[in-house]
């Protein structure tokens, strides 16, 4: 057994290459082989955001907090709100992040495959995040 105590695990900013706008990552957890799960508590600022990118195994965000929205490649985008359970499958580009005027958290689980958690791609545009 392993107990992960809160507080124990520093936070850090959200790199400006996967990020626009002000985004605290605070990791939660991460499995030791040869199990591959990890998580983490990402709190993005109003209008902030991830950049576009995949998941080799896909990703689960569970909202927590505040206000935020998704968008899958080619498709809509979505509001989402606290209790929200959004799946990203294996493959599918997206990002997500805070709505314009209300910060939003979540917890991203995701999974490695060959070590790998994710593929960070462009910048999600104004035009594409919308008001």
């Amino acid at each position: 057994m392993e107990i992960a105590r809160n507080g124990t695990k520093a936070s850090a900013p959200g790199p400006a290459d996967w990020f626009t706008g002000t985004v605290r990552i605070d990791p939660m957890f991460q499995a030791s082989d040869p199990a591959r799960v990890a998580g983490a508590s990402v709190t993005f600022e109003p209008g902030a955001r991830t950049a576009w990118h995949t998941h080799p195994l896909g990703q689960t965000l569970i909202v927590t907090a505040g206000r935020g929205r998704v968008q899958r490649w080619g498709g809509p985008t979505e509001e989402i709100q606290p209790g929200d359970v959004v799946w990203f499958p294996p493959g599918e580009k997206h990002w997500h992040g805070a709505s314009p005027k209300t910060a939003m958290t979540h917890i991203a689980i995701q999974e490695s495959l060959d070590g790998k958690v994710v593929e960070w791609m462009e910048h999600v545009t104004d035009e594409q995040y919308g008001d």
